[in-house]
Formats: structure tokens, C-alpha cells, sequence
């Protein structure tokens, strides 16, 4: 059996290849290639694999792309740091998605999931689910995420522009704190809820209590442990520690 790999990121490909080496010993892995162009010259000149591991954002672009120029019918199974891809329609068309670190049980459900369809009569329905996922993709509404924010100061009700926003932290209540260190209260009630009001390109869940904007990050450094620290361009209370497990995902964001 062959996979080919469509990776950037040297580290995570390495790590993605022990993991294929230890669970389909017998395959053989082509690749990595860094970019959709690459990946367009190799399948001009190769037959198509049995198996796609495609991360989704590549160095050139997203593999989307690949497989809208390319009539494809081998399974994919696409990898992304970044949740926001997380659609259903990934799980609906029999597609996989693993999330970045990739877990090793996860890519086992992955080759599972692939040798049931190896075992499917009629496994051009794949390719037509694949046209499907990606008109969907190409149609689905954007998001709509909040640019202001409603908090007090002293008596009355202001409006914080998302742009003068530095971070969030929870602290018993939820406190929004400014590019020029104001600290004003929110009536919402958890960092979840206002996760999910903001644009995860602009925006960071360090952890359990802060959520950071991209503008108010200085630097960070790297712990021995792979934890990573913030530096932001305003005072904090207490060091802001990203997991090692979320490491690669914030450097990766932190970079765009």
C-alpha cells in the first residue's frame, strides 16, 4: 500500500511518519511534499496513491486546492492545526480529520475507517463525496466574528473595539483588558463563550484563563519542558503558559 504525505512542517512530519511506521508497517510513504505545486507536478507524473494524508494548510496555499484542479478517488485523511476546519461535513462525506498533535489512537481510527472502505463495492462514491465536501466548502457562509465588546467602567456601559483589545482573563469574573492596560468587567460568563465570538486568526486560547489577541504578543519563549511562555506588550498578574501540547499549533498561528 502507498500514502503519500502532503506536510510543511518538517517536525510534524517526522512524527506523523513514526506514527504510519508503527501502525501499517508494510506501507510505503512518499513524501513529504511542502506545497500544493509540488503536489500537482507529483500526481502529473505518478499514479494515485492508495491513501492522502493531507495537512490542510500548505506552505503554498490548502490542499483544497489540489483536489478542486484534480479529479481524485483514493480516501484523504486531512490534518490541520486549526479547528476552525473542523466542519461536519469532513465526517459526513467519510472523510477523516485529525487535529494537530496528531494522536496516535486517532490515526488508528483513521486506517480503520480506510480499510472499511477498501472493502466498499462501489468505491467511486468517494470521489463524488469529495466534489460534494468541496462545493460545500466553497459555499458555506463565513462566520461572522464580533469586532466590539460591551463592558463597565465605573458606572457606564462601554463599547471596546476588537483592535483595542489585549487580552481576556478569567479572574471569578471576566475581565477584558486593553492595549493600554484598562481593566474593565464583561457580563459574559465563561472564556468558551467568548471563544467562539472570536476570529481564531486574531485571537489565541493560551489556556484555561486567558485568551490573548495576536497584536498584544511581544514574544514567547520555550521552556525546556516545550511549555511556552508570553510575553505581551502589556503588564499581566502572572506568567501566560501555553501547553506543550498546544505548542506547535500556537507557533504555527503566531507565524501567520
Amino acid at each position: 500500500m502507498q500514502i503519500l504525505m502532503l506536510e510543511d512542517e518538517p517536525l510534524v512530519a517526522k512524527n506523523l511518519e513514526k506514527l504510519v511506521r508503527e501502525l501499517l508497517p508494510q506501507a510505503t510513504l512518499v513524501g513529504p511534499l511542502v506545497s500544493v505545486e509540488a503536489a500537482l507536478n507529483w500526481f502529473k507524473q505518478n499514479p494515485e496513491p492508495d491513501l492522502i494524508l493531507a495537512d490542510i494548510q500548505l506552505a503554498d496555499g490548502v490542499s483544497f486546492d489540489i483536489f478542486h484542479e484534480l479529479k481524485v478517488s483514493c480516501p484523504i485523511i486531512f490534518t490541520t492545526a486549526y479547528d476552525e476546519y473542523a466542519i461536519r461535513a469532513f465526517k459526513v462525506n467519510s472523510i477523516d480529520y485529525l487535529l494537530k498533535p496528531i494522536d496516535k489512537q486517532d490515526l488508528k481510527s483513521a486506517f480503520e475507517k480506510f480499510g472499511r472502505w477498501q472493502n466498499t463495492p462501489d468505491k467511486e462514491v468517494f470521489s463524488h463525496q469529495l466534489r460534494d465536501l468541496l462545493h460545500d466548502l466553497e459555499h458555506r457562509a463565513t462566520k461572522q466574528y464580533k469586532h466590539r465588546f460591551t463592558a463597565h467602567y465605573q458606572r457606564a456601559v462601554v463599547a471596546v473595539a476588537e483592535t483595542r483589545v489585549a487580552y481576556f482573563v478569567r479572574e471569578e469574573v471576566i475581565w477584558l483588558v486593553t492595549i493600554d492596560n484598562q481593566r474593565l468587567i464583561t457580563d459574559y460568563q465563561s472564556l468558551d463563550e467568548i471563544e467562539d465570538l472570536l476570529d481564531p486568526t486574531q485571537f489565541i486560547r493560551a489556556n484555561r484563563q486567558y485568551i490573548v489577541r495576536k497584536e498584544a504578543l511581544e514574544s514567547y519563549r520555550t521552556h525546556y519542558s516545550g511549555k511556552i511562555e508570553l510575553s505581551l506588550t502589556v503588564p499581566v498578574k502572572e506568567e501566560i503558559i501555553i501547553s506543550k501540547d498546544k505548542a506547535a499549533q500556537f507557533r504555527i498561528w503566531f507565524e501567520l
